[in-house]
């Protein structure tokens, strides 16, 4: 999404921004306030000089991720081997923004674009070990899976009603006689072991490269305590042959998570095809390439 697509969304744009900080962070007033180039949909982000960004969630329900990173991205760093966003400075609602809204460090890298990337194997291993030790955190006292999450860490038996009524609509469209054979199966895999930290929103946005590897990531809005099979859709969406089969064996998790997180990809696809949620018509074609990825690998791994 481009910088000149998104500003201005939510009423958000870098005028705003340059109120709020010279308001409140007086010591930053100077610095010049630019948009980034590839933004969220969940929250808004601005650079404010070279080295900090400011982020801004666009509506009422993205606000409890705020005190969550503030509170917990801390207690995360040192426990991770690659470098998540640092909270700077928690700002506060004022010049007609109604939310709390946050100042962090500004990460190096890219976005990651697969195209681009000379070692999609290498990417998805580095991938694997980042998420294996992120499961492997303190999750004492951690925010339990829910409402904060969109549910992320839950069953993804929350989504049930939905997920059937996009299989309806998309009869004829998709094989749904497939598709619901996946989404029954990640119903029925239910969740028994003790509940780890998830990112919840592994995707391409969230991940950083730079100099061909995995060296940041960023926005845990989405992030808790509870069933991590939901960080696992970006084998589907986003990774492909060997790079799939590498992060597949490098995850090294039973048939039951792989079962729950096929269900989570499907839902997010279907909702995407049946035009439930944000997302460019152009980009139908390779959403349909996801569902079609992850029938063929229930049928193959199921």
């Amino acid at each position: 999404m481009t910088t000149s697509a998104v500003d201005g969304r939510a009423g958000i744009d870098a005028t705003l921004v340059r109120r709020l900080v010279a308001a409140q962070f007086p010591q930053w007033a100077g610095l010049p306030v630019t948009p980034v180039e590839v933004d969220g949909w969940d929250n808004r982000t601005y650079r404010l000089g070279d080295d900090m960004t400011v982020r801004l969630p666009t509506a009422a329900g993205y606000v409890a991720g705020v005190a969550k990173e503030n509170e917990w991205l801390p207690r995360l760093a040192p426990q991770l081997p690659l470098p998540i966003p640092q909270v700077l400075g928690a700002g506060e609602p004022a010049e007609g923004y109604p939310h709390p809204w946050s100042i962090r460090n500004w990460l190096p890298g890219s976005t990651l674009n697969m195209a681009e990337m000379a070692d999609p194997v290498l990417f998805a291993t580095d991938l694997a070990g980042f998420l294996a030790a992120l499961r492997a955190c303190d999750a004492t006292d951690g925010p339990v899976a829910g409402p904060h999450s969109f549910y992320r860490g839950t069953s993804p038996s929350y989504y049930d009603e939905e997920t059937r009524s996009c299989l309806a609509d998309l009869d004829g469209r998709i094989d749904t006689r497939r598709a619901a054979e996946v989404w029954d199966a990640a119903l029925a895999a239910e969740w028994h072991g003790e509940p780890v930290w998830f990112h919840g929103d592994i995707a391409t946005g969230n991940l950083l490269i730079d100099a061909g590897r995995l060296s940041a990531v960023i926005d845990f809005g989405t992030s808790g305590v509870g069933d991590p099979a939901c960080d696992l859709v970006i084998a589907w969406v986003t990774l492909t042959g060997p790079a799939r089969e590498a992060f597949r064996a490098a995850v090294a998790q039973d048939s039951a998570m792989w079962a729950r997180a096929r269900g989570w990809a499907l839902w997010k696809a279907l909702l995407q095809l049946s035009g439930r949620t944000h997302i460019d018509p152009a980009l139908y074609p390779e959403v349909e390439r996801v569902i079609r990825d992850i029938l063929e690998d229930h049928d193959l791994h199921g």
